[in-house]
């Protein structure tokens, strides 16, 4: 199966066998109630991270498509200014969206390796209703803050 493919199985942590497929209604949620990253969140959070990935690179067809057609020679200074303004953002969009794939690329390592929904940091899990807001995340809401106060700091310098 892809990569990509929304019912792709993870590989173990040794990487050599397939893991059998984890039946998901349509309706599941990952739930406070059951044990944390039992294979039924895994796989949700692994389905999401994909279908993320999907619609980023999608996305990026159309950007890379909208650039190639949009190249034109325009008389006017202000309008080919505005539309050079217009490419420059779309190019900084995409290059966050890049950015994006890869920390989605990274979370669904860690799901393969067992590490998804731990702090990197602290080794704590990472609350679910984090998770689900930003999957890709690898700090709890407190180690996140700390980090953030750090760098506060010595950004002022």
């Amino acid at each position: 199966m892809s990569d990509l493919s929304p019912n792709a199985s993870a590989a173990d942590t040794k990487g050599t066998r397939m893991k059998a497929e984890v039946f998901l209604p349509d309706d599941y949620r990952p739930a406070e109630d059951e044990p944390f990253m039992n294979d039924r969140q895994l796989e949700w959070f692994r389905r999401e991270l994909l279908r993320q990935k999907n619609e980023l690179l999608n996305e990026s067809k159309s950007t890379i498509a909208g650039l190639q057609d949009g190249t034109r020679n325009i008389p006017d200074i202000a309008d080919r200014a505005s539309e050079e303004t217009d490419r420059a953002l779309e190019l900084r969009i995409r290059d966050r969206q890049r950015k994006l794939v890869a920390k989605i690329d990274s979370a669904l390592r860690r799901i393969d390796e067992g590490e998804f929904g731990y702090c990197q940091d602290t080794g704590d899990p990472i609350s679910l209703k984090r998770l689900v807001a930003r999957p890709t995340t690898t700090l709890s809401l407190e180690a996140q803050e700390r980090h953030e106060r750090r760098e506060r700091v010595h950004r002022d310098d």
